[in-house]
């Protein structure tokens, strides 16, 4: 091997984009898909759902890139590309897991905020039991 070739450097030029694309794919299908739910939460209202769900986005963003970044440091001495592959496996993995965490528990915020937006529109019954008459059965 030529020991001037630096693998780590190499890691990281194959660590960033995997980080960045996995990012960019997970936070495009979530927050293209998640329009809906927040159409519904905000009863059709397109403005504040649009602007609630781009602060989301630009929030998944910013949490999940910093994370990405904050893992970056490659700790071990890479000599060949067998110690890379293993190196970067990892780290990949285990972003790959923390993005899915990260996915199920947006989709938990919007499944809540979906059964909260429902249960205030929920219509009132009236008490049937103060107004019926006094000699009125349901059963008869």
């Amino acid at each position: 091997m030529n020991p001037t070739f630096n693998f780590t450097l190499l890691g990281y030029y194959i660590y960033l984009p995997v980080v960045i694309l996995l990012t960019w794919y997970v936070a495009r299908t979530l927050f293209r898909n998640g329009r809906v739910f927040m159409l519904e939460i905000f009863h059709n209202k397109v403005d504040i759902a649009h602007a609630t769900n781009t602060l989301f986005k630009t929030g998944f963003y910013l949490l999940n890139l910093g994370f990405g970044l904050y893992i970056l440091e490659i700790h071990q001495p890479i000599n060949d590309n067998l110690t890379m592959i293993e190196a970067l496996s990892p780290k990949i993995g285990g972003f790959s897991i923390y993005l899915g965490l990260m996915l199920f528990f947006n989709l938990y915020f919007f499944f809540r905020g979906r059964k909260a937006s429902r249960r205030k529109n929920v219509p009132q019954l009236p008490n049937l039991e103060k107004s019926a008459p006094s000699d009125f059965s349901p059963l008869a």
